[in-house]
């Protein structure tokens, strides 16, 4: 039997989750979290086959609590659903320590694959991300400028580019004024940028405009 840890911060999604779950005789989901911490406690006081977990919750989430979980539980596969374009995101997640990777808008027609996968010991990926993970074992100077960001860049790329401002970024990350202006310099190098407006151009060139407004959804 598989147990099932299910991480997500909206009552209907987990309920939706749960019904399709019902259905399977190999399957049960045996606990709920609705936040980061929540999750981490029930994974540190019981055992689990796979954790369900969405990107975007309450408290520690994201990329910090994959590497989180995975420390304390490096065997434990996790199941990414979320929000998110299957683009950086998506990678990001799976070089974390993620089994797979699955939107919410395709989770009815592939969640039960996707657990059975993980649960086996395997990955789950689409094959945009596929290709995605293919491109990224290209040489740098092939990979988009984005790609080449480490990941707290890559998080300040993303809300710099949604027109959130130094002193607001720093505030949602519980990061010093200067570190953020630290991470902003570097981004603008490596992205050889000289002002915001060629990132957000280069945002919307290669469609990251939209994942940046859906990751505080």
């Amino acid at each position: 039997m598989i147990r099932i840890l299910i991480a997500d911060d909206h009552t209907i999604l987990r309920d939706g989750l749960k019904q399709i779950l019902s259905e399977c005789h190999d399957m049960v989901v045996a606990g709920e979290a609705d936040n980061g911490d929540d999750a981490l406690k029930k994974i540190r006081e019981q055992e689990w086959n796979v954790v369900v977990l969405d990107m975007s919750m309450p408290g520690k989430s994201g990329i910090e609590l994959i590497k989180q979980i995975k420390s304390e539980k490096p065997k434990l596969p996790i199941l990414i659903l979320s929000m998110h374009k299957e683009d950086v995101y998506a990678v990001r997640t799976l070089k974390a320590g993620a089994s797979g990777y699955l939107s919410k808008d395709s989770a009815s027609a592939q969640l039960v694959t996707a657990i059975r996968k993980v649960a086996s010991g395997g990955s789950f990926i689409t094959p945009e991300v596929a290709e995605k993970l293919a491109y990224g074992l290209r040489a740098p100077s092939d990979a988009p400028a984005h790609t080449q960001l480490s990941n707290r860049e890559y998080q300040v790329f993303m809300m710099l580019v949604q027109g959130k401002g130094i002193t607001e970024i720093a505030d949602e990350l519980f990061l010093s004024v200067k570190t953020v202006s630290t991470h902003k310099t570097r981004i603008m190098e490596k992205m050889n940028a000289d002002n915001l407006s060629v990132l957000i151009k280069y945002a919307i060139k290669h469609g990251l405009l939209d994942e940046a407004d859906d990751l505080h959804d």
